[in-house]
This record gives structure tokens, C-alpha cells and sequence, in this order.
């Protein structure tokens, strides 16, 4: 996989399927009221149903603020900032959703993965987070280890003989150099735990689409960067990354 595969994909992918989700949700919920409202009013519920019509509007009004507010992220243009550190609630619920709408119109999940990590990155590279090095985890999946090596590493990383047959070595040597915290996991259960034993500021998760996905969303409000693995033999075995990438991607966001 090419690892300039973040930087090539269309951010505004996911906007664009996130705001057609808002709006069908919208929809479903004034089709509502306006099926309820009249019953209510006859029902001599008049507080109620205008209560109803209230809170469907505020959250019409609010939602578009958000789809708006990314949209001046991807601009790089600060307007409705205090929307920042609930966006990801916002988008974890609409998700589903937006997975729905991809099948509709023929876009694979995979591909809405990787522009939500890319708009994920470029919102927290907007948001200017910045954290010690000492306060950044980073977690590789085992797959990072080539399947033959004898050292396992994954409770222990030092078990690791750095061999450079792969880059489970040069990535320890890289968080000796720069100070934060490297980790191995074998899935998404472990990389919490290690996460809620280290409590770091922010994690930058290196994987498969999937798991970033996933991963981005289990740790929220934790700030959580992603950096895609690189599957020459296919996902899970013996796969790779783009070294310069993920120390790029590390002094963006360390003080």
C-alpha cells in the first residue's frame, strides 16, 4: 500500500457522506413530528408538541454547526472552535450511518475509514495539540514483527534483538531518540490496557484501516492520531511502515 495513501485521500469524502446522514436523520425526525403534532395539539399537548418542534430545531441548528465547523477545519479556518472537543462524539454517532450511505453509492468502507483518518489527523494537526514526548504512546499492532522471529515482543518489547529485519527495531530506537512511549498489541483489548496503564495525553496508533477506525473512536476524548501499516503479504502477516511517516507524524504533535 502506498504510504502517501492519507495524504491522497479526499477528507471531504467523509463530510460529504456525515452531512447526507445528518440530513437524513433530520429528515426522519420532522416526518416525525410532522405525523405527531397534529395528534398532540388534538390531545390539548400543545407544550409538548411545540417543546418537540424546539428540540428537533436546536439540534437541526447544532448539527449543522458541526458539519459546518469541520468544514472550516479542512479550510483551515477557526469559527466555531468550542465545537472541537465534542466533534468526535458528533461523528462516532453518526457512523453507522455513514457506512450505510457509502454502501448505497458504492464506496467501500475501507476507503470511508481512510477519510475519517485523514480528517481525523488533520483535525487534531488543526486543533494544534501539542503534548511532551514523554506523554505520547505509540502502538504497532504484532503484525509489525516478522511471523518467523523467535523473540516475541509483544509484553516486552526488549525482547527485541534489533535484527532490522523489520521495523519493530528502528521504531524502538526511534522512541529511545525522541522520548515517548512504544508499545506492541495484538489487538484492539490490549492496546486499552496498555493505554489506561501508561495514561498518556495522546496515542498515535499505527494499523490497518479497521483497527485505526475502531481504535480513534475507543479511546475518545483521548486525541488519537493514525498512521496506516503497509500489507505487502496481505493483512496480519508480516506487514510494514513507512518509518520516516510516523516520526514525521510524531514531531507534529510533541512539544
Amino acid at each position: 500500500m502506498n504510504t502517501d495513501t492519507l495524504k491522497t485521500t479526499k477528507k471531504s469524502l467523509f463530510i460529504q457522506l456525515a452531512a447526507l446522514s445528518l440530513i437524513s436523520v433530520l429528515i426522519f425526525l420532522f416526518l416525525v413530528l410532522w405525523l405527531c403534532y397534529p395528534r398532540l395539539i388534538s390531545l390539548n399537548l400543545t407544550v409538548v408538541a411545540d417543546l418537540l418542534l424546539g428540540i428537533a430545531a436546536v439540534s437541526a441548528a447544532v448539527s449543522c454547526l458541526f458539519i459546518a465547523n469541520m468544514l472550516f477545519n479542512l479550510a483551515d479556518i477557526t469559527v466555531f472552535s468550542f465545537l472541537d472537543k465534542y466533534i468526535f462524539q458528533f461523528i462516532n454517532a453518526l457512523f453507522p450511518l455513514i457506512v450505510f450511505w457509502g454502501k448505497i453509492f458504492g464506496i467501500s468502507r475501507r476507503e470511508i475509514e481512510r477519510s475519517f483518518i485523514a480528517l481525523n489527523n488533520y483535525i487534531l494537526t488543526h486543533r494544534k495539540i501539542k503534548v511532551k514526548a514523554g506523554e505520547l504512546l505509540v502502538i504497532s499492532p504484532h503484525c509489525l514483527q516478522l511471523a518467523s522471529c523467535p523473540h516475541k515482543i509483544t509484553h516486552n518489547i526488549n525482547n527485541c534483538k534489533r535484527c532490522n529485519r523489520c521495523t519493530i527495531g528502528p521504531l524502538i530506537t526511534m522512541s529511545e531518540r525522541l522520548g515517548f512511549h512504544f508499545r506492541v498489541a495484538t489487538g484492539g483489548t490490549l492496546a486499552r490496557k496498555i493505554a489506561k496503564e501508561l495514561r498518556p495525553k495522546m496515542v498515535l496508533a499505527i494499523a490497518c484501516e479497521r483497527d485505526l477506525t475502531s481504535g480513534i473512536q475507543d479511546v475518545y476524548p483521548l486525541p488519537a492520531a493514525g498512521v496506516l501499516n503497509i500489507r505487502p503479504n496481505g493483512p496480519c502477516y508480516n506487514t510494514t511502515v513507512d518509518l520516516d511517516l510516523v516520526e514525521q507524524t510524531i514531531k507534529q504533535f510533541i512539544k
